[in-house]
């Protein structure tokens, strides 16, 4: 880790993370936005500042990874937190690898497609599947007994003009493993294929949404290559996707208790997102050598934008109901 202010940026040696002290009184229309450019290609860079900043360092933020700030223009930073700054350090320090190809895959993302996104995703994911930090975390945590699905796992009722599609593994919290994955994208692909449905409703039985990926499944796959081919071909946040186009609105997903991982990712691709109050949201992917695969480089920066991201998958924190609602990650809270 390395520490600097703005003006010193230009004889700075390139390290995986960079804290620039933003500190009062900065020269904004000076500042070396094309040295932040170059830097930012192959380190992360957040900002801390103790005091508010002002309208016209907006520029600035704009190119870090994001900022600690107590308040700042746009949607760069979040509240100064000397916990989360910690966490970001030991995230960093401990996955070097899949914290730089987060933020590489978050700017490559933000230019593209929805569905060109989501293959830029899936292409990183499983490098880092095959890369030594997703190894390590993977030797460290056993795999656990077989749990047996059927098609139970996902639910499917239609009334009238809606249909609804209902996670049904509440003895996991939903953890999205292959078999809810397939069968949800079944019950979606219905309601794209039949013109007369005009509202689709996804939610979750039990006593959370949707609790991430079945971490027992995780690096199953003896073929990358494949792997890849089955995210993107058969992609539930795609799914989702493609129906808000055509339903917008009434393409809506009901959230509740936790929303890890895919239980955060899916969700933000719909049209409007409905959060009841004990829910929270968390990305905790990089923890393992990982990033968001359920398609969260892609629908959760259109939401809360790249930095504010980059902040939940490098924190791993979890924010709260409110907290999605006043950023913009769900449009309701009840």
């Amino acid at each position: 880790m390395t520490r600097c202010r703005l003006p010193e940026l230009s004889a700075l040696r390139r390290g995986p993370l960079v804290l620039v002290d933003l500190s009062a009184g900065e020269d904004w229309e000076g500042a070396p936005l094309d040295v932040l450019r170059e830097l930012t290609v192959g380190s992360l860079v957040v900002g801390v500042a103790t005091e508010p900043l002002p309208l016209d360092s907006a520029k600035v933020l704009e190119h870090l990874t994001f900022t600690f700030a107590p308040s700042a223009p746009g949607r760069a930073s979040v509240p100064v937190d000397d916990m989360d700054l910690e966490a970001v350090c030991r995230t960093v320090a401990a996955a070097p690898l899949a914290s730089r190809v987060l933020v590489e895959v978050l700017r490559s993302t933000a230019g593209l497609a929805v569905r060109d996104g989501l293959v830029v995703e899936s292409l990183a994911y499983s490098e880092l599947l095959g890369g030594p930090e997703f190894a390590s975390w993977r030797a460290r945590t056993p795999v656990g007994a077989t749990v047996r699905t059927d098609d139970a796992a996902v639910l499917v009722e239609r009334d009238g003009d809606a249909l609804q599609v209902v996670l049904n593994r509440p003895e996991r919290h939903n953890a999205f493993g292959h078999r809810v994955r397939d069968l949800t994208v079944e019950a979606l692909a219905v309601a794209e294929l039949d013109p007369s449905i005009g509202e689709v409703v996804l939610r979750g039985n039990g006593p959370s949404f949707c609790s991430g990926g079945d971490l027992d499944e995780f690096g199953t796959a003896g073929d990358l290559d494949a792997a890849h081919r089955v995210r993107t071909e058969q992609s539930v946040g795609l799914a989702v996707h493609r129906l808000t186009e055509r339903l917008g609105d009434r393409m809506r997903v009901q959230v509740h208790g936790a929303c890890i991982g895919a239980g955060a990712e899916v969700p933000a691709f719909a049209g409007y997102v409905e959060a009841a109050a004990d829910a929270y949201f968390c990305l905790p992917e990089l923890g393992m050598g990982l990033i968001p695969g359920a398609g969260g480089t892609v629908s959760i920066p259109r939401r809360i934008g790249s930095w504010r991201t980059a902040y939940l998958a490098l924190t791993g924190r979890r924010i709260d109901a409110r907290t999605a609602l006043d950023w913009g990650l769900v449009d309701a809270v009840t």
